[in-house]
């Protein structure tokens, strides 16, 4: 039998289950190393789901009409002309991504930092994922002269790279890749012929469009990139499942729709129907889905620039975040206290420490491509908005999220454990709340 790649759990959620088997030991955990949203699910879509769960036919591969037509309708107000007939549905963003790494065949880029599941999933499909670094604080985006090099230099070397993906908004980073960068990456792909995959489950999540914007590379390479997005990030609804692409309308684009549908019509057959229908409200963006978007992100900016502003007092450096509920400081100005103080010189080591010493879960930078001697880390404030939907409703509404006990006793205690970890002495208590 052919060998294949090994197939190994996703970081985030390792990170998850690790935190939870914590948690039912009865430590006091701060999990910040899962990117799922603590946020409740809209009244309006747990109707509209709890209405359609009679629905139990298959359906079209590639997703119902109304749902299609609402997820065109989605990109048409984002300036993405989108034909419906182009557009797949999938049970979430994840396997579509899987679904078209099949469907283009060949190697990958991704750009370093990235998502953890870009990288082991074109492992996992047996072809080569090309690392290429991002420009400093322009994350999602691999540096366009490099990718130039990098595809050259594999073709040189007889591989085969086909398709580059990004990430706007990007997870790790909590940045956004300007304009100019995309347009000329987008410009780079189409001389070296490669289709991008734009993955922008992120784009509702910019704090301020006007100053930072997240422009798609459909906007400069609209014959080569398919988009896909989804409801995890935006609406909280990682459990429900549900992703879209946006196949490009050229050649490139219905051949690829033509092997995505025969990838999916193997896979998964069809998105869950009673989910279908909550999505299509949802992308529908109705009054109550656009307040409860809105309500979500200014959260997210509140919480993760309180945090942001608590790394960067303990010495970390990081890029300012724009987007997202992601933060990714450097500790590398504090590596010679952290290898003396306590044995700590790279990332996993870090990452150790933080759980077992304090409870505070982070994941480090060697989870998204990194060397494995960074001492980045990725840090999430997306599980600290309340342990209860009474809690997380009240977040959500929150005038003052800062104000509520619960996010400011883990502001608090993340502040207490920065100092910590930088005592002068090793000798300090740095015990684990029970």
């Amino acid at each position: 039998m052919p060998k294949t790649a090994p197939v190994t759990m996703s970081a985030t959620l390792a990170a998850d289950e690790a935190i939870a088997r914590r948690r039912q030991a009865g430590e006091q955990v701060i999990s910040m190393a899962s990117g799922e949203i603590g946020l409740p699910v809209l009244p309006a879509l747990r109707k509209k789901l709890a209405e359609a769960a009679g629905r139990n036919a298959y359906g079209p591969v590639a997703g119902s009409l109304a749902l299609r037509t609402a997820v065109a309708g989605y990109w048409q107000r984002r300036g993405l002309a989108t034909d419906r007939d182009l557009v797949v549905c999938g049970p979430g963003s994840k396997p579509l991504l899987f679904g078209l790494l099949l469907a283009v065949g060949g190697d990958v880029v991704v750009p370093t930092p990235s998502w953890v599941s870009y990288a082991a999933q074109a492992r996992l499909i047996g072809v080569r994922p090309i690392a290429v670094p991002i420009l400093p604080g322009q994350g999602g985006v691999p540096d366009p002269d490099l990718l130039r090099e990098a595809v050259t230099a594999a073709r040189g070397a007889g591989h085969d790279p086909r398709s580059v993906v990004v990430t706007t908004p990007d997870n790790p980073t909590g940045t956004i890749a300007a304009p100019d960068t995309v347009r000329r990456l987008s410009e780079a792909a189409r001389e070296l012929d490669l289709v991008i995959i734009s993955d922008e489950i992120y784009c509702d999540l910019v704090f301020d469009t006007a100053a930072t914007p997240a422009v798609s590379p459909a906007v400069y390479a609209p014959e080569r990139t398919v988009v896909t997005t989804g409801l995890t990030k935006n609406l909280a609804l990682g459990g429900w499942r549900i992703g879209v692409a946006r196949l490009p309308d050229s050649d490139t684009g219905r051949e690829l729709h033509s092997r995505l549908s025969g990838v999916a019509s193997q896979i998964w057959s069809s998105p869950a129907a009673p989910v279908q229908e909550a999505a299509a409200y949802a992308f529908g963006e109705p009054d109550d889905v656009v307040e409860h978007v809105a309500a979500g992100r200014r959260l997210h900016e509140t919480v993760a620039h309180a945090m942001s502003r608590r790394f960067a007092a303990a010495g970390a450096v990081l890029p300012p975040v724009t987007a997202t509920c992601y933060l990714y400081p450097d500790f590398e100005p504090l590596r010679d206290h952290l290898a003396q103080a306590h044995g700590v010189h790279n990332g996993a080591e870090l990452a150790q420490l933080l759980v077992e010493r304090y409870g505070v879960g982070l994941l480090p930078a060697s989870a998204f491509g990194e060397p494995d001697a960074s001492l980045r880390m990725r840090a999430a404030t997306s599980r600290l908005y309340g342990a209860t939907d009474e809690e997380r409703t009240t977040a959500l509404n929150a005038a003052d999220p800062l104000a509520l006990p619960w996010i400011r006793a883990s502001l608090d205690r993340v502040e207490e454990v920065l100092a910590d970890l930088l005592a002068p002495s090793a000798e300090h208590a740095g015990t684990r709340s029970a």
